[in-house]
Formats: structure tokens, C-alpha cells, sequence
């Protein structure tokens, strides 16, 4: 799980071609093949990356900040430090917070910003503990992405 990827834009074709191979169902070496629609597991997959359920849950307020909690080592998943954010979290994985000031610091500084922004169905959060809980994988529905993943699926599937 040490692998780490660049954030600038020439790494990210790569990135979103890895992903759909993963929802197509291509077998490789280093992903899962999964099964379901494609452009729904497509949504599904980048909805359940670690620096994005760590932004739901209101302990970054932003995307990027959330991405630097994670690769900074400020996040465990499942009481095991995880500092790549494109670690994927399955359903009952358990989010929390180091106990360390510093962490902990961050966070209550986030969580006052993020109050106002409601926490989707498929987590809970613990604000007092810091902690979060991954409790079904979204639907589709629950996503609302701004994209027609279908397009994306057909450009990369040819």
C-alpha cells in the first residue's frame, strides 16, 4: 500500500485509467476486479478513496486538506495508520484521529469550519472522538456527481 502517486494533472490519466480498469472487472496485478455497472463502481470507488470520506466527514474542510491529513499520517483506518489517500475504506472500516496533539489540533480546527455541512447517510461520525465509520458502500443516488461517468467509462473502454 506504499503506492504513491504525483497530484499534478499529467499523473491523473493514469490514475483514471487504473480506475476504470478496476470497474471494468480487468484483472491485473496490482487491483481487484469488481463486479456491477461500470460508471456506478467508477463513482463508488473515487467516493470511498480515504482523503474523500475523511472530507465527508467533516474533519478537513477541503478536499486538499484532507489529502495532506492522510499523507501526513494524521489518519487510521481500522486502528492502522494510512497515509495514502487513495486507500480505498470498505464498509465498517472505522476512521479516526492519532492521539496526538498536533492531529488532534488540526482536526477540532476543521470540525468548527465543517459544522454546517451534513454528513451523507452511508458514514457516521463520532465529533466528539473524532472518529468516523464507513456503514455501507453510496448508491448511486447518494453520489451526485457533476459528470456523466458513462462517458468516461466509454472513452477508456475503447
Amino acid at each position: 500500500m506504499e503506492c504513491r502517486f504525483s497530484a499534478h494533472p499529467r499523473h491523473w490519466n493514469g490514475k483514471i485509467i487504473r480506475l476504470v480498469y478496476m470497474a471494468l472487472g480487468v484483472p491485473d496485478a496490482n487491483n481487484r476486479s469488481m463486479r456491477g455497472v461500470t460508471g456506478e463502481t467508477l463513482l463508488q470507488l473515487l467516493e470511498t478513496r480515504i482523503d474523500n470520506v475523511v472530507y465527508r466527514l467533516g474533519l478537513a474542510n477541503t478536499r486538499s486538506a484532507a489529502r495532506q491529513l492522510v499523507s501526513h499520517g494524521h489518519v487510521m483506518v481500522n486502528g492502522r495508520s494510512v497515509n495514502v489517500a487513495s486507500y480505498n475504506v470498505k464498509a465498517g472500516d472505522e476512521i479516526t484521529i492519532k492521539d496526538k496533539p498536533k492531529s488532534r489540533q488540526l482536526v477540532l480546527r476543521n470540525l468548527d469550519l465543517t459544522q454546517i455541512f451534513p454528513v451523507p447517510d452511508w458514514l457516521t461520525v463520532d465529533r466528539d472522538a473524532l472518529s468516523g465509520k464507513v456503514t455501507r458502500i453510496p448508491s448511486r443516488e447518494e453520489i451526485q456527481p457533476i459528470v456523466n461517468e458513462q462517458l468516461i467509462v466509454e472513452l477508456y473502454s475503447r
